[in-house]
């Protein structure tokens, strides 16, 4: 097939998106297919006209994507590489190469990418991608109102209040140590461990740097897991857990940085929970094709938390969602191969 993988973009998972995206190209180049990695913001300036011939060349197409870094992109300058200003969030022909393709990889991470708005633009240009559509994708980028749908499917969720373009919590009212999070963000950027009500006020300062919105919730002292969904069926259980800290954007994406156990280390009871759990918030948030759901277990009574869900789940080299694949036998090949094929469904359903 001729497929474009989209990656990059103007989020602050930038970089992680480019690493997925390199992963997911050299992956399918592998299985045959004819692959052109654009970074959606960026796009590709070509003197020729724009043709399928274009998915012929040979032209290594992830040659100049570098490792994450221990920090994330600084997106100041990331405009000046746009001779045309960079209004529009789809550089200079990807529209027309995603709509030259059998269906396009979307290997994006975060606003902008994860968040429904490309997916919607695709829907009304009938450009076929990977995942999950426009409307679940923003109500799975939305923290706070995936925890409003969580709670109304009994789903458990670490209790929590939203705040909203700069309002300030009083730290009294709020429970310590908690977690102060932006609401659309993602790779835990925006995201804060917070001890003492004193500091409330310029963490949550910080974190709507990120965002309009944010949340301030119960921290849960104990494991942390997460499982994929693949077509509304769960993945074997990984349990994270980093050598230093919380699992943080270092600890997610510096090899070394984190133990992962997959099959995780959990009695068979405790793991079919967790994997129906998983189901659930699939269902809730009207996923298709695959996501990844992530949970706290805390450790005075073994209850599980569901965090939050990504639609477009990372496949970086450390990423968790192809580890639980290679648990059942699937090789990362196989995997890409996997998530093309249950997207499709979703077309030939409609």
């Amino acid at each position: 097939m001729k497929i474009v993988v989209l990656a990059g973009g103007t989020s602050t998972e930038r970089d992680v998106s480019l690493s997925s995206g390199s992963k997911i190209y050299y992956a399918l180049k592998a299985r045959g297919h004819q692959a052109i990695l654009l970074d959606v913001y960026l796009g590709l300036e070509f003197n020729e006209p724009v043709t399928k011939g274009l998915f012929e060349k040979d032209i290594d197409w992830a040659k100049d994507i570098r490792a994450v870094s221990e920090s994330h992109p600084d997106l100041s300058r990331l405009k000046e590489q746009r001779k045309d200003g960079g209004r529009s969030m789809f550089g200079p022909n990807v529209l027309a190469l995603c709509e030259l393709a059998d269906i396009v990889f979307l290997g994006l991470h975060g606003a902008n990418g994860e968040d429904g708005r490309i997916q919607a633009a695709f829907d009304l240009m009938g450009i076929p991608y990977t995942g999950t559509g426009y409307l679940s994708s923003a109500l799975a980028m939305d923290k706070g109102l995936s925890k409003q749908l969580f709670r109304q499917a009994k789903i458990p969720t670490p209790a929590g209040i939203t705040l909203k373009n700069g309002q300030q919590a009083d730290p009294a009212s709020v429970p310590y140590p908690c977690m102060v999070k932006t609401v659309c963000g993602g790779s835990s950027v925006g995201t804060y461990r917070v001890e003492r009500p004193e500091d409330l006020p310029d963490v949550l300062t910080k974190a709507y740097t990120f965002g309009e919105d944010v949340i301030v919730e119960q921290f849960i002292s104990g494991r942390e897991f997460s499982v994929g969904v693949i077509d509304g069926k769960a993945l074997p259980v990984i349990e994270i857990a980093p050598l230093q800290g919380y699992y943080d954007y270092k600890n997610k994406y510096q090899p070394g940085s984190t133990v992962e156990t997959c099959p995780a280390d959990l009695s068979s009871e405790l793991t079919a929970q967790l994997q129906g759990y998983a189901e659930q918030v699939f269902e809730a948030l009207k996923l298709s094709s695959y996501a990844r759901i992530d949970f706290m277990m805390d450790a005075s009574d073994d209850s599980f938390y569901c965090l939050e869900a990504n639609t477009l789940p990372g496949m970086t080299p450390t990423s968790l969602l192809p580890q639980e694949a290679a648990a059942v036998g699937m090789s990362f090949e196989e995997l890409c191969e996997k998530l093309i094929e249950v997207s499709l469904a979703r077309y030939r359903q409609a």
